[in-house]
């Protein structure tokens, strides 16, 4: 029943639309040069996006679009490719792209833009670009109730020095592929990074926050982690409801001594962290403000708090 239920969905994505340079096709149809350097060395800049389906309204919102589109165009800019295209085009592809399967449900959008032709690693031209969406549930709906069992990785995150998390490039998630495979190895649910200098940094995908003393305290920018997203919304949540916020290096044993932690980003939204290197968070359960900040979140991604600043309407 199970693998049926699997090819079912498999067979479902596989038969959708995706965009790719400047056509809409079957993803079955969407091709790449295997020798092409997004292939064989990963170069490729990328974002994923989330979109929510409002069904009252009868609307499907995209998060934090232009947002996510100027921090794609300044991976770019720091990959130092020779794209055409403006971020008037990629808006217009991402929305011609959802319009084409009508999508009605909550969706994830992988927009990268990447190197193909028979280029070596050092490549700045024949930049393509495909935006491929695929259904989408609310995965933190499932892990709020279960939680995560994270394990501080052996694995460093890497930084400004080396290869920059400031670029979301495909490249860069060998690093996060390390540190979650051996989270997996040994029995957790997720990875935590330390940085070069041996100060928490984030997850292999999302950015880390803890509360101490009804404060809420997150790694810096300069904590070799992501300039991600889904952190400046939290913070922005975090001063709307008046909650104390800290942005500073912290501590590995803070983790261990937290009154709660999660762990946040576009695909997990924000999932409470139950325990690290198995000393438990909160005894093992979601914390209050956790709670807080996620039905805040995803009232805002859905439409429903009035608040239109951060959606942009795809019909």
């Amino acid at each position: 029943m199970m693998q049926e239920r699997i090819k079912q969905m498999k067979n479902k994505i596989e038969n959708r639309y995706v965009w790719l340079n400047g056509k809409i096709v079957n993803l079955q149809d969407a091709k790449i040069n295997v020798l092409s350097p997004t292939s064989q060395f990963g170069a490729n800049v990328f974002e994923g996006i989330r979109c929510y389906w409002n069904e009252e309204e009868q609307q499907l919102y995209a998060f934090r679009l232009d947002d996510h589109l100027n921090r794609l165009q300044n991976s770019i800019k720091l990959f130092k490719m020779d794209c055409k295209y403006t971020k008037g085009d990629m808006k217009n592809a991402f929305i011609d792209v959802i319009k084409a399967e009508e999508y009605k449900e909550n969706i994830a959008v992988r927009q990268t833009v990447f190197l193909d032709g028979f280029g070596s690693w050092s490549s700045k031209e024949n930049v393509g670009m495909f935006i491929a969406p695929v259904p989408k549930g609310m995965p933190s709906k499932e892990y709020n109730s279960n939680g995560l069992n994270c394990c501080i990785s052996s694995w460093r995150r890497i930084s400004d020095q080396n290869l920059s998390p400031r670029i979301k490039c495909g490249a860069n998630y060998i690093n996060s592929r390390m540190a979650q495979l051996e989270a997996w190895d040994n029995g957790y649910d997720c990875a935590i990074f330390m940085n070069d200098i041996g100060k928490i940094s984030e997850g292999p995908g999302s950015c880390l926050f803890i509360v101490r003393d009804n404060k809420l305290i997150t790694p810096s920018i300069s904590s070799s982690i992501l300039e991600s997203i889904t952190r400046d919304t939290i913070i922005k949540i975090a001063e709307k409801i008046g909650l104390e916020l800290e942005e500073r290096e912290v501590e590995r044993t803070e983790l261990y001594m937290c009154d709660e932690a999660f762990l946040c980003g576009s695909a997990m939204e924000i999932t409470p962290v139950f325990s690290v290197d198995k000393y438990l968070i909160n005894e093992g359960k979601q914390g209050k403000i956790t709670k807080k900040l996620h039905e805040e979140y995803l009232n805002i991604v859905t439409g429903k708090t009035g608040d239109s600043k951060w959606l942009t309407k795809i019909y």
